[in-house]
């Protein structure tokens, strides 16, 4: 009797359990359903990491513009985009981490029909604000790119849309966005790590995105980027509170992927030096941001050799804020757009204040940021190598100069500006610049876009050659169309 009411007991808890046999196959450490909010924040995330992360596998573009260099591996600062999957990490970091969640964040919005209508506009136009961010990215590094057709499950190879068809709709789709914000009404509150749905601050940084896209077309199509950056102008970042800054925490795996890769807590690499291109620079102009960017050696700033090999303990490496766990992404920040403002007047487009003053916002922001001081920043800009007025006669090299600096940590941005401004002038590693002892291959050239990612050529092959027979070249020197000069 005793057995039998064992199994009696037994039979009822596992009936209560499970209502039938489908259930006990359901694990329930992953879910099924997401939220549309967590989707968003993940987007948000994946897009800061990609952007802020300085693996080689990943974000090569501190040495392309030479804010730092490797210690040992050479293959990254000498251009090599076939000997890791470079092209490929990148291309899916944001169509498959960024894009996809953004798109699926949107679809289940759409498809609530109990959201406040307010409050969905906002967070559609949110979406809307990181999409063009996201796909902007994509053009500005590869040029003609599944478009129109991707994101579309059912079709595994879509074909490859004109890169400058594609920035004219990000326009109209960010002026959709920029409509669509309804500041009395919140968004995805704390779910949104940028601004904690802030919707002043979302018009402020879309506004700043639009300033930012206006300039990149400004020396393809000198009468559209006006008409962008002048409807922008006066709706974008006033200071840096405004920042566009992804909150890094002290715990992993939601650190700031530096540290990952060079904070001594977490790894025993030591692969990152700072490179002798932008410390002799900064050296010659005795720049007080020095200590905010790098450590010293014996006292002393030296930036490595770069594309070539380096002894970590001889150079200067990233200071330790930038190593910290914590230490925050800027996926645009108001420094950036004070440049962007500098050079908008430079061009005689109508925006407000004078080219000189938005230069000179523009550095004292970046110095106080780096840790600096507005009476530093006032004897910086007194020099003659950097006042606005006498550091050069083409107001593209004094801006692009000091944005160069001032975007330091920010590769990639740094990467398009110098395409953009064709400042500073930069070379890739020779013979001439090698250390005694130490080779180079001839001929190399800093890229100008990414290749394609080579699975590409397998998965969608047609699509791809098109694409690149269409761009001039599926080839890391091959310009794209904003870049004429």
């Amino acid at each position: 009797m005793k057995k039998l009411y064992t199994i009696l007991v037994a039979a009822v808890f596992l009936s209560s359990c499970a209502k039938n046999l489908d259930e006990y196959n359901v694990d329930q450490k992953k879910a099924t359903v997401v939220p549309a909010a967590t989707l968003f924040t993940a987007a948000q995330k994946s897009f800061a990491d990609v952007m802020t992360s300085p693996s080689v596998n990943t974000n090569v573009f501190r040495f392309y513009v030479q804010q730092w260099t490797t210690t040992e591996y050479l293959d990254e600062p000498r251009y090599n985009l076939t000997a890791r999957p470079l092209p490929q990490a990148f291309w899916s970091a944001i169509y498959k981490d960024v894009l996809s969640d953004l798109v699926e964040s949107k679809r289940i919005i759409n498809a609530d029909p109990l959201i406040n209508a307010d409050v969905k506009s906002n967070e559609l136009a949110q979406i809307g604000v990181m999409e063009v961010l996201a796909w902007s990215t994509l053009v500005n590094t590869f040029g003609n790119i599944p478009y129109s057709e991707a994101m579309n499950i059912t079709n595994v190879q879509p074909k490859y849309d004109d890169a400058a068809t594609i920035y004219s709709d990000l326009l109209v789709r960010l002026d959709a966005a920029l409509a669509g914000f309804k500041p009395a009404a919140t968004g995805f509150g704390t779910a949104d790590l940028l601004y904690s749905s802030n919707i002043a601050s979302w018009v402020k940084f879309g506004n700043s995105l639009k300033l930012r896209l206006g300039l990149v077309l400004a020396d393809k199509d000198a009468a559209k980027a006006k008409t962008v950056v002048e409807a922008a102008a006066t709706k974008v970042f006033t200071s840096a509170a405004d920042n566009a800054r992804f909150p890094y925490t002290l715990s992993p795996p939601n650190n700031n992927p530096i540290s990952t890769n060079a904070n001594k807590g977490l790894t025993t690499r030591t692969d990152y030096i700072a490179a002798s291109t932008l410390v002799d620079k900064m050296n010659a102009l005795s720049d007080p941001r020095r200590a905010g960017f790098f450590t010293q050696v014996n006292g002393t700033y030296i930036g490595g050799y770069v594309g070539f090999t380096n002894s970590y303990a001889n150079f200067s490496t990233m200071a330790a804020r930038i190593s910290a766990y914590d230490f925050e992404a800027l996926l645009l920040d108001y420094p950036e757009t004070e440049f962007a403002l500098a050079e908008a007047s430079a061009r005689g487009f109508a925006v407000p204040g004078t080219a000189e003053q938005h230069y000179k916002n523009a550095v004292t922001a970046s110095i106080v940021y780096w840790g600096g001081t507005t009476a530093q920043a006032d004897v910086y800009l007194a020099r003659p190598d950097v006042a606005y007025t006498s550091s050069s006669t083409n107001y593209k090299e004094s801006i692009g100069v000091q944005k160069w600096i001032a975007l330091y940590n920010r590769g990639y941005e740094s990467w398009t500006e110098w395409r953009r401004l064709d400042f500073p002038k930069l070379s890739p590693p020779s013979a001439a610049t090698a250390p005694a002892g130490q080779s180079v291959p001839a001929g190399l050239s800093i890229p100008v876009r990414l290749i394609y990612p080579i699975n590409e050529q397998t998965l969608n092959g047609a699509a791809r050659s098109a694409a690149a027979a269409a761009i001039g070249g599926d080839l890391v020197t091959t310009k794209l169309f904003w870049d004429v000069n």
